[in-house]
């Protein structure tokens, strides 16, 4: 399938370093499942010298005798595939003694796999790094996992066997929002905010999408359809990470319905607090949940869980149970025009949040022309404030954002509540506003206000980037 590969060099240039250092390397490699781990591996390792292994679910002997099949096709030697080999540290010993002197990429990919049906593994990795491969120069060593709880806890947390042996990790991300466009190049900026709201910067999703199709197309096809790619994919990826996940998709859903403090997640899944809090730092590892707190918060109150709020980062797990899990009845009846009825009736609503995270997270920093040192959300009591950026002076940037058109009216009223928002903050500040559509907006630029829309966006949205790559 023809599939783009952008928004990673920094990833790329990682490796590279590694795999020319004059030395062997055992790189850990991991992130959430479909973010692109092995097509970033791959494309690594496509013109060097290496061995791509990916474990499955089959006994660990039958993971042995795949990877040994592979070692030999390497070797070119039908001898070594033949050869009985019934342990991993004997198979790493006999294959480097095989071996040409080339720095050869050893890739085990699902490596999470391999400790859930057989934990020993971690072990045994450690002997093989620690007695045959640390300390030649030719090998690098690349272990890449998709469950994320697993990989920090068993491979790099400080009481896992291989604590300390690793040359280098890296936890592949989202892809940023502003290569959306290299995989829809027709698209207008409001529906790569649409898209994003959907299925955020997962590569894996992103292409399951059509670019010659309309966005209602590819949400009707793709995620409101049963049996469609993601139609349950949220509800597979919970189910294969999570242990009780019934009570990670009762804390989820609590959210996805607003309730974002941690009382009141506890009062609306009868759930017993220690639970919630371990449950939401599960969810948090996994980068679905974030925990925020109000932009300019001090240190000594960041500990305070009360002060928090929870909200689902993860774009497609929040489209997922505001739109997909509570109507899997009416959707699974066939009922498709009257669920787009509520759809297209909340919808709008949503992708006011969606703006709101983008806006903080990549445009203002794009429109505001001065470095800011803090970006966040402010709230106090009954006040809240969309956008506070800090700059280096310690002056505050006061910014609300709207997902709609308004008027030169409405931006004044807009301004003015902002100002009384903001009355004892006590700081140099200056105001804004960022929307759909912003009428007269130059005019409210020479009053002293800060006045921004798309049409300042869209030359960013849609800046045509260099890393643009078929694989």
């Amino acid at each position: 399938m023809f599939q783009l590969f952008v928004n990673r060099e920094k990833e790329l240039e990682f490796l590279e370093k590694r795999y020319l250092s004059n030395k062997s390397e055992l790189i850990i490699i991991y992130g959430r499942r479909r973010i692109g781990k092995t097509e970033l591996i791959l494309k690594f390792a496509k013109k060097k010298p290496h061995i791509y292994f990916l474990a499955t679910e089959k006994p660990i002997r039958d993971n042995i005798k795949d990877l040994q099949n592979l070692m030999a096709n390497y070797i070119k030697d039908e001898l070594f595939k033949l050869a009985k080999i019934e342990d991993l540290e004997t198979l790493f010993r006999e294959f480097l003694k095989r071996k040409r002197a080339e720095k050869t990429v050893i890739i085990i990919d699902e490596f999470s796999i391999l400790i859930e049906k057989y934990k020993p593994v971690i072990s045994i990795f450690q002997r093989i790094w620690d007695t045959l491969i640390s300390k030649r120069r030719d090998v690098m060593l690349i272990l890449c996992g998709s469950s994320v709880g697993m990989m920090e806890t068993e491979v790099l947390g400080y009481k896992s066997p291989l604590y300390g042996r690793r040359t280098g990790q890296w936890k592949v991300e989202e892809i940023e929002f502003w290569y959306l466009n290299q995989f829809f190049p027709k698209y207008t900026s409001t529906d790569l905010i649409k898209i994003y709201g959907v299925v955020g910067g997962i590569p894996g999703y992103l292409t399951k999408l059509n670019p010659n199709k309309t966005f209602k197309e590819n949400l009707i096809e793709n995620v409101f359809t049963k049996g469609s790619y993601l139609y349950e994919e949220a509800e597979i990826l919970l189910k294969q990470e999570l242990r009780e996940p019934a009570n990670y998709f009762a804390i989820l859903k609590a959210i996805s319905a607003g309730k974002r403090k941690f009382g009141e997640i506890v009062n609306e899944t009868e759930l017993d607090k220690s639970m919630v809090s371990k449950y939401l730092s599960v969810l948090q590892n996994l980068k679905i949940v974030e925990r925020i707190l109000p932009a300019m918060t001090s240190i000594k109150e960041k500990t305070r869980i009360k002060r928090g709020i929870y909200i689902i980062s993860d774009n497609y797990f929040s489209f997922w149970f505001r739109f997909i899990f509570p109507y899997k009845s009416l959707l699974e009846s066939g009922e498709l025009e009257t669920y787009m009825k509520i759809f297209n009736k909340e919808f709008n609503s949503y992708l006011g949040e969606v703006f709101e995270n983008l806006c903080r997270k990549y445009f203002i920093k794009k429109l505001v022309k001065q470095p800011l040192k803090e970006v966040g959300k402010w709230w106090h009591r009954e006040k809240e404030i969309d956008i506070i950026g800090v700059t280096l002076t310690e002056d505050l940037i006061l910014i609300e954002t709207k997902w709609k058109e308004i008027s030169y009216t409405e931006a004044a009223k807009i301004l003015k509540k902002l100002k009384e928002k903001a009355e004892n903050l006590e700081k140099t500040m200056k105001y804004g506003i960022i929307a759909k559509k912003i009428d007269k907006k130059e005019k409210i630029r020479e009053k002293g206000y800060l006045a921004w829309d798309l049409t300042d966006i869209q030359p960013y949205i849609l800046k045509p980037k260099s890393n643009n790559k078929a694989l």
